[in-house]
């Protein structure tokens, strides 16, 4: 059985409630980046692969702004689709009923730390 990588992102601390961040990972540094995003809110703490279900293109329309303005949703730059924060589900947009890649999450209370298998590449 193949172990998953892990990957430390950042310190819970440094992603407040109600807010968003993307990163750039590879697995070696021969390999090209991934774009993934993680969000906060008084849930949980939430990772997906920064791509839109309906064109594959970055959700977010400035760095780290992955958020509609109510900061209840996570809406796509090109076109708006909105998706919950819980579980990526697409509740309005062209990808209506599609899902965002998510990644699992293996956060403590110091750092958020994701796994990223290869096979969502």
């Amino acid at each position: 059985m193949t172990e998953v990588p892990t990957f430390t992102l950042c310190k819970l601390s440094d992603i407040n409630i109600d807010c968003a961040r993307g990163f750039s990972i590879a697995y070696e540094d021969n390999e090209p980046e991934r774009e993934v995003f993680v969000v906060r809110n008084h849930k949980g703490v939430f990772c997906y692969l920064n791509r839109c279900p309906h064109t594959l293109a970055p959700l977010d329309w400035q760095p780290d702004q992955f958020l509609n303005y109510d900061k209840n949703f996570i809406q796509c730059s090109l076109h708006g689709a909105l998706f919950r924060i819980d579980d990526g589900f697409c509740i309005w947009g062209p990808c209506k009923g599609r899902k965002l890649k998510k990644l699992q999450v293996k956060s403590d209370s110091k750092d958020i730390v994701i796994e990223l298998p290869d096979y969502y590449f």
